[in-house]
């Protein structure tokens, strides 16, 4: 897509990990560190992860932040511990085109079954019958973070294949407002993919959620392109060399969730899939707006589209 309030939880009956040998623990240094030298180590980047938990896990050691790497680790927050599972339907839309949604929740057979709750509002899982299964609908919110947490959310109450749809920019000029294009891979500009998978360029999509895209749309009669898109946080820092470098590493467009997404499908094992239309262009000299959102035709129809891959999804 182009342009939560989290509540602490304890986790009752979860104990925490022992210390490991040698080291001490949160609660040790507090005692043996007097605060005014505890600020100066702060100050100087040398106060790490000790008073995190019991255990501090493993030394700090990558110059970047987001290349640390405690992928072994449960987090402190984990969805399934304070998520109760309800019955909903496994197969979920997550739906950019607020218009669409606003459609779906006038309609008389559809039925909120939850919402998820951020700062901002409050977002609606809608439960539909579509082609006689069940179906659910969520706009993800825009962003990586609140978009993957809603996914996150989704999963831990029983969405087990997920397919997006949304808008993007273009970044080469053969793609005119409203060309379908079926994701395959994503450059990794953001940061939240870089919690659930180890560091690394690109992540590719799911190989079952990108045949099952490309059968939908070539059996509707659909114009595509499959390929690459840049995930980036920088909406307003998107600038011209970095569109060329993004372009020449075969990016076709650019939006702000599809990285993310991959990486917590991968990680949480779940069936994923991204349908994206060009909307705005990046392509020529200037930005030109197209008028992107206002192609409701095209949204619709690519709703659709993906309603009929997620339900066909293996």
């Amino acid at each position: 897509m182009r342009v939560a309030d989290w509540k602490p939880h304890a986790a009752a009956g979860r104990p925490l990990p022992a210390p490991r040998p040698g080291r001490r623990t949160a609660g040790d240094a507090d005692r043996r560190i007097s605060p005014a030298r505890a600020w100066r180590r702060a100050r100087h980047g040398l106060w790490q992860n000790l008073l995190v938990a019991a255990d501090p896990g493993p030394p700090v050691t990558a110059d970047v932040a987001l290349f640390e790497d405690d992928l072994a680790f449960s987090a402190v927050i984990e969805p399934s511990e304070i998520i109760t599972p309800i019955d909903m339907p496994a197969n979920v839309v997550l739906c950019f085109f607020s218009e669409i949604i606003e459609t779906i929740a006038g309609r008389g057979d559809a039925t909120k079954v939850e919402e998820l709750v951020a700062a901002h509002g409050r977002h609606p899982i809608w439960e539909i019958e579509h082609r006689n299964k069940r179906l659910g609908v969520l706009h993800p919110g825009v962003g990586a973070p609140l978009a993957a947490a809603f996914l996150e959310e989704a999963i831990a109450l029983g969405a087990r294949t997920i397919v997006a749809v949304g808008g993007a920019g273009a970044l080469v000029p053969d793609l005119v407002l409203g060309h379908a294009v079926v994701v395959d891979s994503a450059v990794r500009d953001e940061g939240t993919s870089f919690h659930y998978l180890p560091p690394s360029r690109v992540v590719d999509a799911d190989p079952s959620g990108v045949a099952a895209l490309q059968r939908t749309l070539a059996g509707a009669g659909v114009p595509f392109v499959t390929g690459r898109t840049w995930t980036t946080d920088g909406l307003y820092r998107e600038t011209r060399e970095r569109v060329r470098r993004r372009v020449a590493e075969g990016c076709v467009t650019v939006e702000m969730e599809a990285a993310a997404f991959m990486a917590v499908a991968r990680y949480r094992r779940v069936r994923f899939a991204q349908l994206l239309y060009a909307g705005d262009s990046l392509a020529g000299d200037q930005w030109q707006e197209r008028q992107w959102t206002t192609a409701l035709s095209i949204r619709e129809q690519l709703f659709w589209h993906a309603a009929d891959t997620c339900l066909t999804l293996p």
